[in-house]
């Protein structure tokens, strides 16, 4: 079952967390095993499959990444092995990872803070040009969707992909 309508919430990439949190709240009380431990096996299985459903609906979609890497999912956008990046964010992540093969080998404080900074005002842009896509798909279109889907899709991926320079980054700093 898909977690939005679990929970009788749109799709969003910003759903209401009250609304979100109060659905949780009330499903947990209502699929609670305890309360259905006179039941039959079969009524007590299904039981425990809603309150599984329940948990796993609550962590993926109050979890902002996670809900963000559902949604693409849902609609077949983010397959294992399948990474297009546009060629200008690629060529820039050249650049990152050359210094990053530098630090490997020659660690500098100075070097490292400055990579982290680019990273830090990559991420910043990231986020910033985004930031209206997520706000407004709730009320797109349905025929414009798809359009917004793709541009969070490249958002996601370079987002990750930044996540890993950023972990190869703590590597060093003990180094430095």
């Amino acid at each position: 079952m898909n977690y939005f309508d679990f929970y009788k919430l749109p799709e969003s990439f910003l759903p209401d967390t009250a609304a979100l949190k109060r659905q949780y709240y009330a499903y947990s009380r209502e699929y609670h095993p305890d309360f259905h431990a006179n039941a039959p096996a079969e009524h007590q299985a299904e039981i425990l499959r809603l309150a599984t459903l329940n948990t796993d609906a609550y962590r993926t979609l109050s979890d902002p990444d996670s809900r963000m890497a559902y949604i693409l999912q849902s609609h077949g956008l983010l397959e294992e092995g399948k990474q297009d990046l546009p060629s200008d964010f690629l060529m820039e992540m050249m650049e990152l990872n050359e210094q990053l093969m530098e630090l490997e080998f020659a660690p500098d404080g100075a070097t490292l803070r400055r990579v982290e900074a680019e990273v830090n005002t990559l991420t910043e842009v990231l986020d910033a040009g985004i930031e209206p896509v997520l706000a407004g798909y709730e009320t797109l279109p349905v025929d414009k969707q798809p359009q917004a889907l793709k541009q969070v899709r490249t958002y996601y991926l370079k987002k990750r992909y930044l996540l890993r320079i950023r972990e190869s980054l703590a590597k060093f700093a003990p180094r430095s």
